[in-house]
Formats: structure tokens, C-alpha cells, sequence
């Protein structure tokens, strides 16, 4: 009898114990979505009346079908390693020097805090970045006019431009533009096909690290605009940033990209990968992808 009790409690802890573990298992992803603008603050990520923003209206769905938690912030003097500490992920929709109270005047980053999410990342933790995240902590605090903005700029870049993976040049007019799928085994590419193509402002990029996976390339030649003439390049990737991962598109300016399922189908693959829910081959893959890539569009001076 009494070995017949020690039997049963054994087998409730153990079962105590595996719930326990289940639950664990199954806790929510946490992903901090940052929408800071010290820039041009764009209509997608502002917050009117108080209420969520077009974007964090979709990744509350998105959230809420793939077991991911949301926080959504614009105060950037709250980053820091015990911050940081508590999300799975940072996504990122900003734009300017994130360290000045600039166009929103909400709270700046500290250079500690810009760190800190190096630090955080590097330390096997998920970045995501979309659209006007290249467009954000720019080499030398670059002016948006002038030909410096064209230059590659290599060990000189801000270390921001080298962590995401590329740095916004400029854009054109929005316009229908093909994207080539170069990885189709990457989380979200499953149904895309080899390409696709929509409406959307396409961005014009430079600087791309040398590690980077490109998952999707532009098909520069035969778009509209000054800004486009280029060979091809990367508009969607991937890079390791040492134990964490960074997941970049450039997509995402407007409401019915959002809204889009072949966009939400890369998004939420991407961050399914920055998560590491999924895992993905991302070596290196400029050279073969866009081999073309760090030639940069001629600066044309508009005129006055």
C-alpha cells in the first residue's frame, strides 16, 4: 500500500511536471515593435487618436494566428539590456538619427541604448526591420540631398547600416516593380513563386553587407526613375549578427502592402526565422544573387 502511494505521487509530479513544461513550451513570442520617427514619420506607423497604427492593426492579427505578443512602443529612452531582456524580438519601422527627439519628439535613445540592441541581437536574439528601417541611423549623419547620400561608404558606415545589412539611398515614384525570389526554401516563400510584383515605394539601397542572404532581388533595369538605373539588387534578406538573426525587406510603405498575403505570407516567415522558430540556410549569397549590387545609381543634381 504504501509503495502503491509512493507510485502515485511519483507519477503526479511527474505529470505536474510535464504540464509544467507544456505550458512553457507553448508561452507566447514576445516582439517589441519600435516605430520611432526622427525622420519622415509615415502614415502606416502613426498612431492617430490614441488608437494603433495601420501596421500594428495587422500584426495584432498576425500575433494573434502565430502565438506572438506585441508591444508596441515609441519611446526610445527605454532601451536597454533589462528592457531588451524581455522581448523574444525587435522590429523596427524608424527613420532617422534615433538618438535626437527629431520629427515625433518622442524620447531619444542613448548611444548605451543604440548598443544595447547590438548587444541584444548579438546575443541570440531576433531583429526585423521593414521599409524605412534602412532609412534610419545614417552614415554620418548624411543629409538626404546631395551626391554623398549615392556613396558606398564600406568601414565607414554607421555600425547601425552594417547591423541591419544595407542603408536607404533614395526612392522613386511608386510604381509595379518585379522582385526575384533567390531563396524559395526561406520561411515565407513557400507560394510566391519566382517572382512577384505589386504596387509599392520601392527603395533604392547601398552598402549591403557582405554577409547578407538576399531572399528577394529588384529588378532595377526595367523600372522607372534615375534612382533605378543600376544593375539589380537586394530587397529582401538575411544576415547572422553573431548568435542572433536580422531579417530585412524594404516593403511596407503602403496600407495595401500590409495588407497584402503574399507580403504577410515574407513577413511572417521572416519573423518566424528572426524568432527561431523556423530554421534557414543563410549563407552568404551577394556574389551569386545580385553580383551587381554595390554599384550605386549615378547622382543626377536636380534643379532648382
Amino acid at each position: 500500500m504504501k509503495t502503491l502511494k509512493i507510485y502515485r505521487l511519483i507519477s503526479l509530479v511527474a505529470v505536474l511536471f510535464l504540464a509544467a513544461a507544456t505550458t512553457a513550451s507553448a508561452a507566447p513570442k514576445k516582439i517589441l515593435f519600435f516605430t520611432k520617427s526622427s525622420g519622415y514619420e509615415h502614415s502606416v506607423i502613426s498612431w492617430k487618436k490614441g488608437q494603433p497604427s495601420f501596421a500594428e492593426k495587422i500584426l495584432l492579427d498576425l500575433g494573434a494566428k502565430n502565438g506572438w505578443v506585441f508591444t508596441f512602443s515609441k519611446d526610445g529612452s527605454k532601451f536597454s539590456p533589462e528592457y531588451l531582456a524581455q522581448f523574444d524580438a525587435v522590429f523596427f519601422y524608424t527613420t532617422g538619427d534615433l538618438c535626437s527627439e527629431g520629427t515625433d519628439k518622442q524620447p531619444p535613445m542613448t548611444p548605451a541604448g543604440k548598443q544595447a540592441l547590438f548587444d541584444y541581437v548579438r546575443g541570440g536574439k531576433g531583429f526585423i526591420g521593414t521599409h524605412a528601417a534602412t532609412d534610419t541611423f545614417h552614415t554620418a549623419n548624411e543629409s538626404k540631398k546631395g551626391p554623398d547620400r549615392y556613396a558606398n561608404h564600406g568601414k565607414d558606415a554607421d555600425p547601425y547600416c552594417c547591423f541591419i545589412g544595407g542603408e536607404f539611398i533614395i526612392h522613386g515614384a511608386q510604381q509595379v516593380a518585379t522582385n526575384r525570389v533567390i531563396d524559395p526554401k526561406f520561411p515565407g516563400f513557400e507560394k510566391t513563386g519566382d517572382s512577384f510584383a505589386f504596387l509599392e515605394e520601392w527603395y533604392s539601397l547601398k552598402d549591403f553587407a557582405p554577409d547578407d542572404h538576399a531572399l528577394t532581388v529588384m529588378d532595377a533595369p526595367h523600372m522607372k526613375g534615375s534612382m533605378y538605373e543600376r544593375p539589380p539588387y537586394p530587397n529582401t534578406w538575411a544576415r547572422q549578427e553573431g548568435k542572433g538573426r536580422v531579417w530585412y525587406t524594404s516593403m511596407g510603405h503602403r496600407e495595401d502592402v500590409w495588407t497584402n498575403p503574399t507580403f504577410q505570407q515574407i513577413l511572417t516567415g521572416g519573423i518566424k526565422w528572426a524568432l527561431g522558430e523556423v530554421p534557414a540556410d543563410v549563407t552568404p549569397n551577394l556574389q551569386t544573387a545580385a553580383p551587381g549590387a554595390y554599384t550605386n545609381p549615378k547622382y543626377i543634381k536636380k534643379e532648382k
